[in-house]
């Protein structure tokens, strides 16, 4: 397989990018929801915010990565039985999709850094807090991300089902150019 996209197919970076990212983002989702309950005395109430914290900067990094990458890569055309509507809300969603990853990445971060404190990148070093607002700006970052994540995880949802309609209804190789490792 190649590593770059060609017009009819993706290439090995794109497909690793997409899956690896779609994998940290349910993940990131899943943890967050769990910390969310999390009380001062569980064992899990300072060690889930430190994987929270690492893993969504690892998601920002990913996210600058996979842009850069379809810059330099050739585009993936539609497929030929894509309607220009369908081709249309695909891109859309796709361009939506990356907004919200981004917004999400940032509201975290101003969360986490608005008393001033930077955040340990899985203990390798500190990501330092440029904006500290204090209590409002962990309390507006927090309502932000809260519900970003949220819509993300609808768009994606969608984009799910999206791929599913196509490999399912109209039996086209949408589904299969993302999938295809060969």
């Amino acid at each position: 397989m190649k590593l770059h996209n060609t017009n009819n197919r993706f290439g090995l970076i794109a497909i690793l990018l997409h899956w690896i990212m779609a994998t940290v983002i349910i993940g990131l989702f899943i943890l967050g929801k769990y910390m969310i309950d999390l009380d001062y005395y569980d064992s899990y109430y300072h060690i889930a915010p430190w994987w929270h914290k690492s893993f969504g900067l690892t998601l920002l990094f990913l996210l600058i990565i996979r842009l850069l990458w379809k810059l330099y890569s050739p585009k993936v055309l539609p497929i030929s039985n894509h309607t220009g509507l369908e081709v249309k809300l695909a891109t859309s969603l796709q361009i939506i999709l990356y907004i919200f990853i981004f917004i999400c990445c940032i509201s975290g971060y101003l969360i986490s850094t608005a008393e001033d404190a930077g955040i340990s990148f899985f203990d390798w070093f500190d990501i330092p807090a440029l904006i500290s607002l204090g209590e409002a700006q962990s309390e507006l970052a927090g309502d932000i991300h809260e519900y970003s994540t949220t819509i993300l995880i609808v768009l994606a949802g969608l984009h799910l089902m999206a791929a599913l309609k196509h490999h399912f209804i109209n039996k086209d190789q949408t589904l299969i150019r993302i999938l295809n490792f060969k």
